[in-house]
């Protein structure tokens, strides 16, 4: 089964293309599988049958997993099963008929226009550190990439003369363009503090203290300090920033198709999300605003 599993990873990066992220997800979920088979008394995934793959939804729920953890764990083994059956190494996908779990789809967390001013604040160093805290935050409110993509990005992926980056995702690219103050910090940091901590990696445009690429969790623990820094009270995450942008632009204004094309959604059902923020957020106004609907 070990070469299955090396196989299936293998096609989950070379065809379908799935982000780091998406690929450790989906190899812990159909090794967790595995090791539950052994438990069970099956050697071989590809003797399983729907009634075990329907004991095995029951184990996670009885181990107290999410919903979303479960229909994950379907929607992961559902792949590597149609892998195995497009290779003709399994004859039938005992998970074809499985449905998802319905789960209720919590609203993202965005900040206020006034807290994303408090939080873009708080970089005040004139140091290395400061200035390139200041432009990551800046570029991740002003673009609304992800925070993956932001440390992706190479000198050669922003233009600050015109004011706009080259997002490259996998095998789509999108401009997005950036407001002014954002172009500024980009430039101080660029200009006054990157050239000198750079030299291992010269492409790369956001490094750590070490010269090298800042990774994502390097960049959890810098927004986590300037939230406590802010006293922000809300839980906020790498991709805060990225949903504050996208509910921002359609509050005052933005097309829904502009949005998805700057956001990068392949499908516009992704986007739409944030129509349901505006409108939750139109009913409180209402409910708090109204006389007659305070009750």
């Amino acid at each position: 089964m070990v070469n299955m599993l090396d196989d299936f990873s293998d096609y989950l990066v070379s065809d379908k293309k799935v982000s780091a992220n998406t690929l450790q997800s989906y190899m812990r979920d159909v090794r967790q599988y595995m090791d539950y088979l052994k438990t069970v008394g099956i050697s071989n995934c590809t003797d399983v049958t729907p009634t075990t793959y329907l004991n095995y939804m029951t184990y996670l729920q009885k181990l107290g997993k999410a919903p979303a953890s479960v229909s994950r764990a379907i929607a992961s083994t559902r792949s590597f099963y149609r892998y195995l059956c497009s290779k003709k190494m399994c004859d039938i996908n005992p998970v074809e008929k499985v449905h998802t779990l319905k789960t209720e789809k919590k609203l993202p967390q965005i900040l206020t226009g006034e807290e994303i001013e408090l939080l873009l604040a708080q970089p005040t160093g004139v140091d290395f550190k400061g200035k390139r805290d200041k432009a990551m935050l800046e570029l991740l409110y002003a673009t609304g990439i992800r925070v993956t993509e932001l440390i992706s990005l190479n000198m050669e992926d922003i233009n600050l003369d015109i004011g706009y980056i080259i997002c490259r995702r996998q095998v789509r690219e999108r401009i997005i363009p950036i407001y002014p103050r954002a172009v500024i910090a980009v430039k101080e940091y660029i200009t006054q503090e990157r050239m000198p901590m750079a030299e291992d990696e010269p492409e790369a445009l956001f490094v750590n203290a070490n010269g090298t690429r800042l990774t994502r969790q390097g960049f959890w623990k810098i927004i986590k300090s300037y939230k406590h820094k802010a006293n922000i009270n809300k839980e906020i995450t790498p991709h805060t920033l990225r949903h504050s942008f996208a509910a921002h632009l359609l509050e005052n204004g933005a097309d829904i198709k502009s949005l998805q094309e700057m956001l990068g959604h392949a499908d516009v059902s992704s986007t739409q999300i944030y129509t349901s923020i505006i409108k939750n957020k139109i009913k409180e106004v209402y409910k708090n605003a109204h006389p007659l609907a305070r009750g």
